[in-house]
């Protein structure tokens, strides 16, 4: 009797280092998902609009509320059931995937880790529960990698409030976030320090980035702030620096390599189901020996990224991981990531380009995620610093 096909992408089974309980309602996300969210993502793709519809089904998943459950469902997951997470959300939609990380990992993030509790109280219960979307403000026009010394958006104090100038580039849920996170650097004394800015304000401007081809779905915006105000209140009474700010982002990065494994993840099940219905010959193309050298490259990187980033949460979760081994997981997977949804568009043939067939939307969205969060150079020289003892940026 023939073995049966083993058509899951987790080749070596790394879920089952999940509980019993978190096995089961992962497996209930991912039906929901799949019913009610990926049946929205391809046409908003195409269209580059935001699908406010999906903000109600996130909701009721409370997937903003997971990684801080004294606001969200009080049940306390592990770091592990927080990365598969995220690979379903990018198997459906990596655009969505990022609204939700900016949301939660970022916004959410920030204020969580760098306010203090009165400002925890104030904000996360409504942004757990997405009543109120959160924003990400970091990156600049001229300064992407080089943000934390070429830092331009001011911060000046005047008595009670102080007042932000500058501009802000690539700013995920910019047009359309109630919070909006600006990082900015204080006259007085040079350091960096976290603003929530609520919208809309006097003096803040967002303006939607067109023309993307990736992440069409994730409203990127150019922000500019001209003498807004914004009370003590709302600085971030948490972060004295931009090691601070680092902290957020160290995080997060860990997140992004799982959010390569999904798109991975993704384009592998595509091209596999390709290849078994595909005919050309008089017979599926998953019976030719190149079209199986693909599939077999593509799920050993997927194996691999596997390893990698389920590690690095196993750390996570005994304290022990280190913002290095962060940036070589997003380092290592993202290139991984590249190679695999190049495999599967290749393997689709002209049906690759095509959104019909899906791969396309996963092979040009992983362009961003190869991007952001760091370059693969600047967490490269990360590692490269830890395991040299020596600094090699410029």
């Amino acid at each position: 009797m023939p073995k049966p096909v083993n058509t899951d992408p987790d080749f070596f089974g790394f879920a089952d280092k999940l509980s019993e309980a978190e096995r089961t309602e992962l497996a209930e996300i991912r039906e929901y998902l799949e019913r009610e969210v990926k049946p929205l993502a391809n046409q908003a793709w195409d269209t580059s609009e935001f699908p406010f519809e999906v903000i109600e089904k996130f909701a009721k998943l409370r997937l903003a509320g997971y990684q801080f459950p004294e606001y969200g469902d009080g049940k306390q997951r592990s770091p592990l059931f927080t990365g598969f997470l995220s690979l379903e959300l990018n198997r459906i939609d990596p655009s969505l995937a990022v609204f939700s990380g900016v949301h939660t990992g970022l916004a959410m993030g920030s204020i969580y880790n760098g306010g203090d509790q009165q400002q925890r109280d104030r904000w996360i219960p409504e942004m757990a529960d997405l009543s109120k979307i959160g924003a990400f403000a970091l990156t600049e026009p001229e300064g992407g990698s080089d943000v934390a010394g070429g830092m331009r958006t001011t911060a000046r104090r005047e008595g009670d409030e102080w007042v932000l100038n500058g501009a802000k580039r690539w700013i995920g849920n910019g047009t359309f976030a109630d919070l909006v996170v600006v990082w900015a650097r204080d006259e007085a004394d040079g350091a960096v320090k976290g603003f929530v800015v609520e919208t809309p304000a006097e003096g803040f401007e967002a303006t939607k980035i067109e023309g993307k081809i990736a992440l069409r779905t994730v409203q990127n915006a150019d922000i500019t702030l001209a003498d807004v105000r914004v009370p003590e209140e709302n600085r971030l009474q948490n972060v004295n620096s931009f090691r601070d700010t680092a902290k957020v982002l160290a995080s997060t990065r860990g997140g992004v390599a799982w959010q390569a494994l999904g798109v991975a993840v993704r384009a592998y099940e595509l091209a596999r189901e390709y290849a078994t219905r595909r005919e050309q010959f008089g017979k599926p193309i998953g019976g030719f020996q190149m079209i199986q050298d693909l599939l077999v490259k593509m799920l050993g990187n997927v194996t691999a990224m596997f390893g990698i980033v389920v590690r690095l949460n196993e750390l996570v979760a005994e304290g022990a991981g280190s913002a290095e081994q962060a940036a070589l997981a997003k380092a290592f997977t993202t290139t991984k990531m590249r190679e695999v949804v190049g495999w599967a568009r290749e393997l689709f043939g002209g049906n690759g380009i095509v959104l019909d067939y899906e791969v396309a939307k996963f092979f040009a969205d992983a362009e961003a995620v190869y991007s952001f969060e760091g370059s693969r150079e600047m967490n490269t020289l990360i590692v490269g610093k830890s395991v040299t003892g020596i600094s090699a940026f410029a």
